[in-house]
């Protein structure tokens, strides 16, 4: 449970924008959750349980089909929320989620967060918007699968998993990225090492540490900014 009074100390961007009038749909039914790394949030095909809000880590949304071939189609961290299909009304995933990053927040039931969707069109407003959002980040992740370079691809996930973590430190193995951008790992090595070579990033075993913040987004370009610019427009009136 998370009190009204409570919410000054709220990250989520989410939970920060409902309304007074509209908490007690949602923050007594709010549970404290850890969210270790690979922890699995969501099954393709299967019902989701709860809706996350994320204080802390990433959660990566993954596109899986009959053979398991595997691309990260978006990431959510606490800018958002898990569960993006209840929003639609649809209790099923379609796609896998888990934590990329490994943190915290708050999670509530599918039911009670369907049900406050349903009583409430502020709320269901507020989180139309949010998942608006995410399709925008959806499409623009298709585009730079599709048009982008490696290296720009590779900025852009870099600045994306920046934004939504509290530290220039980011936990990763070129295997796991190469899963993410749907390349071989042995082009992702040699996208970092480049990166490192002009003093972008820093690395050791299991880490990534970004150095040169402006620097990776003149590599992304225009492969960068647009969904967050547009999330952020979603959200001001709220």
């Amino acid at each position: 449970m998370l009190e009204a009074h409570a919410r000054a100390g709220i990250r989520n961007r989410i939970l920060q924008k409902i309304s007074l009038e509209d908490w007690d749909l949602i923050g007594p039914h709010l549970e404290a959750v850890t969210l270790k790394e690979r922890q699995v949030i969501e099954v393709p095909g299967k019902p989701i349980t709860h809706a996350c809000f994320l204080e802390i880590g990433v959660a990566s949304v993954v596109a899986v089909d009959a053979e398991d071939h595997r691309i990260e189609v978006g990431v959510i961290g606490y800018e958002g929320v898990t569960g993006v299909p209840l929003i639609m009304g649809d209790p099923v995933a379609q796609h896998s989620t888990y934590m990329q990053i490994g943190g915290s927040g708050y999670r509530i039931s599918q039911e009670v967060f369907s049900a406050a969707i349903d009583q409430s069109e502020s709320l269901r407003t507020l989180f139309l918007k949010s998942a608006q959002g995410f399709m925008i980040q959806i499409s623009h992740t298709a585009l730079a699968n599709g048009r982008a370079k490696l290296e720009q691809r590779l900025a852009r996930w870099l600045l994306m998993a920046h934004d939504r973590t509290t530290s220039d430190a980011v936990p990763l193995t070129h295997e796991f990225l190469a899963v993410m951008l749907g390349v071989r790992r042995a082009g992702v090595t040699v996208a970092i090492h480049g990166f490192e070579a002009r003093g972008l990033v820093t690395t050791r075993r299991g880490q990534l540490t970004i150095v040169n913040r402006a620097g990776i987004e003149q590599v992304a370009g225009s492969f960068y900014g647009t969904p967050e610019a547009e999330l952020k427009r979603l959200l001001e009136g709220n």
